[in-house]
């Protein structure tokens, strides 16, 4: 037997080339070439990356839709909660029921947000119930303390002497006209605004009606001239200066009599002070509250008032937190309804005390803040339901509004909530009863009160579509059996 030769074992140990069977596709379906999409356009799945781009966009989408509907599902309830009392007949003769809402720009930020909160969260709800409101708005620090207070103190003066409503009082009073007799309401948005309210409520009831004067400040004597310069020492005021003509208290007039021809009299430089919106000094400081006396206008009862939850945060670094909220307004939306329903009903409680000890405004952790901000910052006892109401939105305010100057006058949103006896005991909280309560939970909203408008048209087109085939319709009787049927 021969063996076998090299060449033949080289030729049959090579490796043999892999080669694929060749697939054989089905003809692509015609419709895709009648759309444009190519005679050989296949569907497949998209690649990794579009699968985990389409997975994340798609879920955050569809966590946005459901979370907006659940809030309309959520703000309908208590619309349809409150909506018979647009139904009941007013009394032609008789000025209609009217709250008032406390609205101001949050710290670190502008009036729109806070309009924009009360548009989206607290505006259904008063609309359902038919009453109409007022405003008392604030851009920065001191606006709603101040409105509030000069409100009270027109309340307080004579009539003769309310020179703002006096004619339209007067054309009431000529036309029969009452006012409402009862409680109305405060909505306050807010725990920098609700902070504004209790100060200003305590002013306008205990402070004075007219502004208190303010101290002079001391002028320089003779001693204090320099014979040489005829510079005043303390002030820096030369003795070439214009002669001045003291007429009030804080008015100085220049006499320019001295002034040579041919020079221009000079204008007055306008001062910070003057560009300030029109802000007052409190009338009353917070140490003076003892010794205040209580007008005789004092009524038994206030107003009740409802405070408003207004979470607004600012930062690059609460992105997540604020990324959770916008995606959890249905809660918010929520504990709204229930504050504003509680006041559009009138069903109110007195505030009661609490035992809790909470912390003031802010801590002294800030390098900014300046020694008089530190001596206030130590723990005070909260005593009342007024003074630790919305506290946690204060830990959510920007650094800088923690920062004190040293010739900054008074700090509202700073300062720890101040409550004298004779004013928070007649203070009132708007909150529902159980039955209302009970009533709330049997309100069922149906799916086309809170669908959008792809699902409401698609329904819709389905309904229309039914009718014109004929479908669902109840088949009617012959008359024979109808008859037969009433005989027996």
């Amino acid at each position: 037997m021969a063996a076998p030769s090299p060449l033949s074992e080289g030729v049959e140990s090579a490796p043999k080339p892999q080669v694929k069977p060749e697939v054989k596709f089905s003809k692509p379906n015609p419709i895709y070439k009648y759309m444009g999409l190519g005679e050989n356009f296949r569907p497949k799945l998209p690649s990794r990356n579009w699968m985990i781009f389409l997975s994340i966009t798609g879920s955050f989408t569809a966590a946005v839709i459901y979370d907006k509907r659940e809030k309309k599902r959520v703000q309908r309830k208590w619309c349809k909660l409150v909506e018979h009392i647009a139904k009941e007949p007013l009394d032609p003769k008789a000025m209609p029921r009217k709250l008032t809402v406390f609205l101001e720009a949050p710290p670190s930020d502008g009036l729109r947000s806070a309009q924009d909160h009360f548009k989206d969260y607290v505006k259904p709800i008063l609309v359902a119930s038919g009453l109409d409101w007022e405003f008392i708005q604030g851009r920065k620090e001191g606006d709603i303390r101040t409105g509030l207070a000069e409100k009270i103190r027109n309340l307080r003066r004579p009539a003769e002497e309310r020179t703002e409503e006096s004619p339209i009082m007067e054309v009431r009073a000529k036309s029969g006209i009452q006012e409402y007799d009862g409680p109305r309401g405060d909505i306050v948005i807010g725990r920098h605004t609700w902070k504004e309210y209790i100060r200003g409520l305590h002013e306008g009831w205990l402070g004075p009606l007219v502004e208190p004067p303010k101290p002079v400040e001391a002028k320089s004597s003779p001693d204090s001239i320099s014979p040489e310069t005829g510079t005043d020492i303390s002030s820096g005021e030369t003795a070439s200066s214009p002669p001045q003509v003291e007429t009030l208290k804080g008015i100085t007039i220049h006499d320019t009599s001295s002034t040579p021809e041919g020079t221009e009299k000079p204008t007055p430089e306008p001062t910070p002070a003057a560009e300030k919106s029109k802000t007052l000094a409190p009338f009353i400081s917070v140490t003076d509250y003892k010794t205040a006396s209580a007008p005789t206008q004092l009524p038994i009862e206030f107003d009740p008032s409802t405070p408003i939850s207004f979470p607004h945060i600012l930062g690059f670094l609460n992105t997540p937190r604020r990324i959770y909220r916008f995606l959890n307004r249905r809660a918010l939306a929520d504990s709204i309804g229930r504050d504003t329903a509680a006041i559009i009903l009138s069903t109110h409680r007195p505030y009661y005390a609490t035992s809790s000890n909470l912390p003031t405004s802010f801590a002294a952790d800030d390098t900014n803040t300046s020694p008089q901000a530190s001596s206030n910052d130590v723990e005070v006892p909260q005593t009342a339901e007024q003074q630790s109401v919305l506290f946690d939105e204060e830990k959510e305010w920007h650094k800088s509004v923690r920062v004190r100057k040293e010739d900054e006058p008074e700090r509202t949103w700073l300062e720890h909530v101040t409550l004298d006896p004779r004013i928070a005991s007649r203070m009132r909280k708007s909150e529902l009863i159980v039955e209302e309560e009970e009533r709330a939970k049997r309100i069922v909203i149906p799916e086309e009160e809170i669908e959008g408008w792809i699902k409401g048209g698609l329904r819709s087109l389905g309904r229309s579509g039914k009718e014109y085939l004929g479908f669902g319709k109840e088949k009617t009787k012959p008359l024979s059996e109808g008859l037969e049927e009433t005989l027996e």
